[in-house]
């Protein structure tokens, strides 16, 4: 089946060997989004909510550069630093997603790159 890499510059570039997301037939896995700001490729200052909304923001922009929209996705990974967090993560995730919601996991882990406190990555059915 053939591969397809998605890239936007509405989302952080890649930094490192990998893409923000590849398509393969209907299926699209998204690579994981820390509160990286697109356009200065800093970390968003802030506090959990804000870096939470900034990795959704990341995660829809390459959805609708896939062709997709928050919508499609099937299955979403939360990384957090901090599982105390886990309550924000699911008032925020109510404003972008609506139901059936996604599949969802939750891994408390101990350090996300660029010192993020939150990362997600996703896959999504076209």
């Amino acid at each position: 089946m053939e591969r397809k890499s998605i890239s936007t510059a509405d989302a952080p570039a890649a930094i490192g060997t990998y893409s923000q997301a590849i398509r393969s037939g209907k299926t699209v896995y998204l690579s994981g989004q820390v509160p990286l700001v697109p356009e200065t490729m800093q970390m968003l200052d802030g506090d959990i909510d804000a870096s939470i909304h900034q990795v959704f923001k990341n995660l829809k922009a390459v959805c609708e550069a896939a062709g997709g929209s928050l919508d499609d996705i099937v299955k979403l990974n939360v990384f957090l630093t901090d599982l105390g967090c886990f309550d924000s993560v699911n008032k925020i995730m109510a404003i972008y997603f609506s139901e059936p919601y996604p599949a969802r996991a939750a891994i408390g882990v101990a350090a996300l790159p660029k010192g993020a406190e939150v990362e997600m990555d996703a896959v999504l059915v076209l």
